[in-house]
């Protein structure tokens, strides 16, 4: 987990809590995460009725949160007034709204907990921390920024959720959950949260059992792909691109391409690398040690010229899926001709 996120959720499990909160970022895995453990605390049961308020940005304007985190509690300690996505808030770009949320910022109601979960929307600025209204949430209550996890991070993140939830995992199966669903930790979550329901007791989460219970084959997949292309299996590969583009939407090409590209770039690391250890090249890597066998092996079989030719005709198949050159070839003939340059 995050440091900073594992920081505030202990302070919120330990009642230590601010007036006011403004957690922002791309990740709403972490945000929803911050926001159902204050609505946990904020309030007791009994009195959520009349002093928890759960608004939604879309549905309200930064003067109602304002009134609403104005108002006294109902014969109760304090209210809890929460706002998802935020960045919908009519008004939350005037400067008038701004002054608002930053006056009541730094002077906020006792009584009251706000908390504004503003989320970073696709081909939109984040949130700018250096604006006053920003600052002041900074300045008298909690301010977080969460940024979406690196690609490489996911295997381990899903490591650590296992634990945390008290079950072991296999390092292939986290390679595996981590390739097949990227690093949207909501659905990464659900799917782990849903392997777990069909474990026996103290039961292993393994590679096979991810590829039972997630839906992912055995024998075709992009890991399989991989190994025949490093074992110079051309029939087996063929065998593969064959199956991933007649289930193409669970197996989208530019996934496939995005998987390809990482690994033939972790392999130059490895050539590059002056210490041939797989304790260091791990570290280099950013991989756990389990898998560093497999780009000693693919070092061994592509000399550096050729990984850097395999990568630049990654980036062109690439572009080919982008209908750049070649508008009329579809994904299974762009990763077959992508194969047959890897291999030849």
């Amino acid at each position: 987990m995050i440091a900073a996120v594992d920081t505030l959720l202990k302070d919120i499990r330990n009642k230590r809590i601010a007036p006011v909160y403004l957690i922002h970022g791309d990740e709403p895995y972490y945000l929803d995460r911050v926001a159902d453990e204050l609505e946990k605390v904020a309030v007791p049961v009994a009195e959520r009725g009349f002093n928890q308020f759960v608004l939604f940005g879309k549905d309200a304007d930064v003067g109602a949160v304002i009134n609403y985190a104005r108002r006294y509690p109902f014969m109760a300690e304090r209210q809890l007034v929460l706002v998802k996505e935020a960045q919908q808030l009519a008004g939350i770009n005037d400067k008038s709204a701004q002054t608002l949320l930053e006056d009541y910022a730094l002077n906020p109601l006792s009584s009251t907990i706000l908390m504004l979960c503003y989320t970073k929307e696709d081909g939109k600025p984040g949130l700018d921390e250096r604006k006053a209204w920003v600052k002041a949430f900074g300045n008298k209550g909690k301010l977080l920024g969460i940024k979406k996890l690196y690609d490489n991070k996911v295997p381990d993140w899903v490591g650590e959720y296992c634990r945390e939830q008290g079950t072991k995992v296999s390092p292939k199966a986290c390679q595996l959950l981590a390739d097949h669903i990227g690093n949207d930790l909501k659905r990464l979550a659900s799917e782990i949260d849903k392997i777990m329901i069909n474990l026996h007791v103290g039961e292993e989460i393994s590679a096979t059992t991810v590829e039972r219970l997630v839906g992912i084959s055995k024998e075709y997949n992009v890991f399989e792909l991989q190994k025949a292309l490093v074992s110079r299996d051309v029939v087996k590969a063929n065998q593969i691109v064959d199956y991933l583009g007649k289930n193409a939407k669970d197996n989208p090409l530019v996934v496939v391409l995005a998987q390809l590209f990482a690994y033939f770039s972790k392999v130059i690391l490895v050539q590059a690398s002056k210490d041939q250890s797989e304790k260091a090249l791990a570290g280099v890597l950013g991989v756990n040690p389990f898998f560093v066998k497999d780009y000693l092996s693919a070092a061994r079989t592509f000399p550096l010229p050729k990984v850097a030719a395999i990568i630049h005709a990654i980036r062109r198949a690439d572009a080919l899926s982008k209908g750049i050159d070649a508008p009329t070839m579809n994904e299974t003939d762009i990763l077959r001709e992508l194969v047959f340059d890897v291999l030849h």
